[in-house]
């Protein structure tokens, strides 16, 4: 339940590719709710890029300072849209902060081939990916780091699963398990 004081968040979350930037945008815009991407928050609030902040901050510091944002922004008064980064659901008990925030969760489901078919030309501006070469590779990287995932993931209250839906559809889809 969310209080009095604090507006209605739908926190979206799900393996990186899954459309969690590009739903949450569409279904703030057709909501009137303010749109947040969790990691361009915490870039913003500390000034520099994730991936400068794991250079010279350290995993765990980012860690810490991801958690402390999630909850910064469970906390706002207005209605919000929260896209988390693929990795949040699985540190710092982020979940339980999701599930205790009284927001609703939604997982954002792709198949393992579909996310290879879209992450590997984007593979350059991933991090996590960008040194796998082969395709065969990158196809077993993902399907062993979203298994270790799918545990976090599956605790969302909702899951959609996008593989062949359009966007018009998954939105639809969320309203409909929102309703």
């Amino acid at each position: 339940m969310t209080s009095l004081m604090q507006g209605k968040k739908i926190v979206l979350l799900g393996y990186m590719g899954s459309g969690k930037s590009t739903i949450g945008k569409l279904l703030a815009n057709k909501l009137k709710y303010q749109f947040i991407d969790l990691d361009q928050y915490i870039e913003k609030q500390e000034g520099h890029t994730i991936p400068n902040i794991f250079k010279n901050e350290g995993e765990l510091y980012f860690r810490k300072k991801e958690h402390h944002y999630l909850k910064e922004v469970l906390a706002l008064k207005q209605d919000v849209i929260l896209s988390l980064g693929g990795g949040t659901p699985c540190f710092a008990g982020n979940m339980d902060v999701v599930k205790k925030g009284g927001a609703s969760s939604i997982y954002l489901k792709l198949s393992i081939p579909t996310i290879v078919k879209r992450l590997a030309p984007e593979k350059a501006g991933r991090p996590l990916i960008a040194h796998i070469e082969k395709e065969e590779d990158l196809l077993e990287f993902i399907g062993k780091h979203l298994f270790e995932r799918s545990y976090y993931y599956n605790q969302a209250e909702h899951v959609v699963s996008v593989d062949q839906e359009t966007h018009e559809q998954i939105i639809d889809s969320i309203q409909t398990m929102l309703d």
